[in-house]
C-alpha cells in the first residue's frame, strides 16, 4: 500500500472503460471484513500447532494492514481488562490516550455487563469473539457503527490472559468519545467445529447474584468483629521501660 502512495505522485491516474478519470486509491477502500479477516489469519498463522498463541508472537509488521485498528488487553480480573496498547484508530474514537483504561469504558453502561460477559469467555474457553457495535446519533456526533473482533493469547507465564483486539468504526467520528451499545455478539471456536462456552455472568460476586442478605429480627445486631478498634486498645498494657545507663560523670539534667 505504501509503495502505491509514492508512485501516485508520479504516475497520471488511470481511467475506467466509460472514460471516467479514477485513482488508484478508489479500488482499495477500507474493508471492514477484510481487515478483520487478515488480523484473524494472522493470529492463526501464529499458533503453529498450538491452542493460542503468545503475547510475544505478535509483531506489528504483521498486521501492517490493521495496525492502526489493533490493540492489546491484559485481563486483571474475571470481565475484567485493561488496554496495554492501542491504534490510532481507537484513540480516535476515545479522543484520549486509552493505555491503561479499562475495556469496558468503550460501551455505554447498559452494554458493559455483556461485554464483559463476551470478554471472559474469551480468556476461559479459550474462544475468539466477534460483536457488532453502534453509536446513536447526538450533537456534534453522528451515528456510528463498529465490528470488533477479540482473539485469545497466552502471557509469559502461560496462562490466558491477554487478548489481541481489532475494532473498526465506519462513519464519521465527530466529538470524541464515542461509546456503543453491544448490539449482537458471537462466540467461535478456535478449531472448527470444537464447541465454545456461552458467555455468562463472570463477576466476583457472580455465584451470589441475586441473593439478598437475611432480615435481622428485633433486639438483634450484629456482631462486633474481633479486631475492633476498641478491642484492640483493651489488649494495651504499659510496659516501664528501664532507665538507660549514663556514662560515668554524666549528670541527669
Amino acid at each position: 500500500m505504501s509503495e502505491c502512495q509514492d508512485d501516485k505522485g508520479s504516475n497520471p491516474p488511470l481511467a475506467d472503460r466509460t472514460g471516467r478519470i479514477v485513482h488508484l486509491a478508489d479500488f482499495n477502500p477500507m474493508q471492514p471484513a477484510r481487515i478483520l479477516n487478515d488480523v484473524h489469519a494472522y493470529w492463526n498463522s501464529l499458533r503453529r500447532g498450538r491452542a493460542v498463541p503468545a503475547r510475544s508472537d505478535i509483531q506489528p509488521q504483521g498486521i501492517r494492514r490493521a495496525l492502526d485498528h489493533a490493540f492489546i488487553l491484559e485481563r486483571i480480573a474475571p470481565g475484567t481488562a485493561r488496554f496495554r496498547l492501542a491504534g490510532q484508530h481507537l484513540i480516535d474514537l476515545m479522543g484520549m490516550e486509552v493505555r491503561g483504561m479499562a475495556f469496558c469504558s468503550l460501551a455505554n453502561s447498559s452494554s458493559r455487563g455483556r461485554l464483559s460477559d463476551v470478554l471472559e469467555s474469551v480468556f476461559r474457553a479459550p474462544q475468539l469473539a466477534q460483536m457488532t457495535l453502534h453509536a446513536k446519533a447526538d450533537y456534534a456526533r453522528p451515528e456510528l457503527s463498529a465490528r470488533m473482533l477479540l482473539l485469545p493469547l497466552t502471557s509469559d507465564l502461560g496462562d490466558v490472559t491477554r487478548a489481541l483486539g481489532c475494532i473498526i468504526a465506519e462513519g464519521q467520528i465527530g466529538v470524541a468519545p464515542r461509546r456503543f451499545d453491544l448490539t449482537h455478539d458471537e462466540v467461535m471456536p478456535i478449531l472448527e467445529g470444537g464447541k465454545t462456552v456461552a458467555p455468562s455472568p463472570s463477576g466476583l460476586d457472580g455465584g451470589r447474584r441475586g441473593l439478598k442478605p437475611l432480615p435481622l429480627t428485633a433486639g438483634e445486631r450484629p456482631a462486633k468483629r474481633a479486631d475492633s478498634p476498641e478491642s484492640r486498645r483493651a489488649s494495651f498494657r504499659v510496659v516501664p521501660l528501664a532507665p538507660a545507663s549514663l556514662p560515668t560523670g554524666a549528670s541527669q539534667s
